[in-house]
């Protein structure tokens, strides 16, 4: 392995363990806040409980997540130091707000947790609003810097150099606000489904646990209103990366040759020499169809561009259907918690659908972990498309793989502490409450 592919393993290996905890740090406040309202509201003490335990877990993913934040931000540095030396006063400006909504997501965490019975329960519900806000915002000035790579603007290119930057035009550039709106609701999604499936585990043993009904049916209230949404901005997505990015999206449906007619293709084996996807599902004209053109329009193929600016085909059609078939099965779970919830006005709690909801439980961050692998690998060979490739980014430092490996073993070490501290954190028996929750 050479160094430049080190890099991208490193690279690749630290954005996936750190995306789970970016994903969790924009929804679990939202429920932790979402509980303690409900406790203000009630005054049942299973909502305090639930809020008290959902802090707690908050707090341990928000340390790790910090953690593997930080050796991010020194990756950026180390690893791809021409990319930071062209784009790093561009993408410095949202990395700044993103630390500022960091640090205010810190303090009113601390705030929240060692706030109990020393401020007054509004001001302490409030301060987990804050947590709530500011989570959510860290993540979409994060997915801002990503979307100028995939959509730079904002500055002109002056014998290779960066210059004339317009800080505003690079932040809302073309790609933000689908990338934004997709991100934040996958977040939502994939957290609620869950956090809703791990509970759905412990109902399904103890159906007569308030706590643990009342804790699988917030979040599972949370993931049927997210997904749905999360599949319409999943079809603006594609359309805008069809018009900003056309070899990302030719890769993505394997869509090789300009044409008419353009099946939809799912599955298969992309195979570049031959241009063609055997053993692919079919849906005629479904391409066409996807991109709201007629029958007879031509849908531009990787054809219409040179060979060495083609991504890996087959690893981003892959992941790409991987996305889309878990998104599909995320919402066929949320309709049918809808449609019992229509006819009963009670939460699911049949063995069938909570063994179910506890199997999807993972669907939302594999949908999460391939939609991000489509949206690097779709970018390459660019690291700025259209401006820098991923190769003149790269460090010219040799013996990347003793950084490799010592990040490695660090991530390993940050997952098998936090199994250990979740494990013992939803392990613990869950308080005996009444029917309606009174102490």
């Amino acid at each position: 392995m050479n160094d430049l592919l080190f890099a991208r393993a490193q690279m690749a290996m630290s954005l996936a363990f750190h995306i789970v905890f970016a994903v969790v740090g924009i929804a679990m406040p939202v429920l932790m806040a979402v509980a303690e309202g409900m406790y203000l509201r009630t005054r049942s003490r299973v909502f305090l409980e639930l809020s008290k335990r959902w802090a707690t877990g908050t707090a341990l993913l928000f340390a790790v997540g910090a953690v593997s934040g930080t050796v991010l931000s020194f990756e950026m540095g180390l690893l791809w130091p021409k990319f930071m030396e062209h784009a790093g006063a561009i993408i410095g400006m949202p990395f700044s707000l993103e630390g500022f909504a960091f640090f205010t997501e810190a303090i009113f965490l601390g705030i929240y947790l060692y706030g109990w019975n020393r401020i007054s329960p509004m001001l302490h519900w409030i301060s987990g609003l804050v947590v709530a806000v500011s989570g959510t915002a860290s993540g979409i000035f994060v997915v801002m810097a990503n979307a100028w790579m995939n959509a730079p603007t904002g500055f002109d290119l002056v014998n290779g150099q960066i210059t004339n930057i317009n800080p505003v035009a690079a932040m809302f550039n073309a790609a933000f606000f689908h990338q934004a709106l997709h991100m934040t609701l996958a977040a939502f999604a994939a957290t609620g489904l869950a956090v809703a499936g791990i509970h759905a585990f412990f109902l399904r043993r103890d159906p007569k646990s308030s706590f643990h009904r009342h804790a699988c049916a917030i979040p599972l209230a949370v993931a049927c209103i997210s997904i749905p949404l999360q599949i319409l901005s999943g079809d603006i997505s594609v359309r805008a990366v069809a018009r900003l990015q056309p070899s990302k999206f030719e890769a993505m449906e394997a869509h090789y040759r300009t044409a008419s007619d353009v099946p939809l293709l799912i599955g298969g084996l992309p195979d570049d020499a031959s241009m063609q996807t055997p053993y692919a599902v079919k849906v005629p004209d479904g391409l066409n169809l996807l991109m709201g053109e007629s029958s007879k329009t031509e849908i531009p193929g990787l054809d219409t561009l040179p060979r060495n600016d083609w991504p890996n085909v087959r690893l981003v059609h892959w992941s790409f259907d991987v996305m889309v078939g878990a998104g599909m099965a995320m919402l066929l779970v949320a309709l049918w918690a809808g449609w019992i919830w229509v006819r009963t006005r009670k939460m699911p709690d049949s063995n069938a659908f909570l063994t179910t909801l506890f199997l999807a439980s993972p669907l939302g961050f594999v949908a999460v972990e391939t939609g991000w692998m489509v949206t690097e690998l779709g970018r390459q060979p660019w690291v700025i498309y259209r401006v820098m490739r991923v190769q003149d980014a790269v460090t010219p430092m040799p013996g990347l793989f003793v950084p490799f490996t010592v990040f490695t073993l660090l991530y390993v070490f940050l997952a098998v502490i936090l199994v250990i501290l979740m494990r013992r954190q939803f392990l613990e028996t869950a308080p005996s409450h009444g029917k309606k929750g009174a102490a």
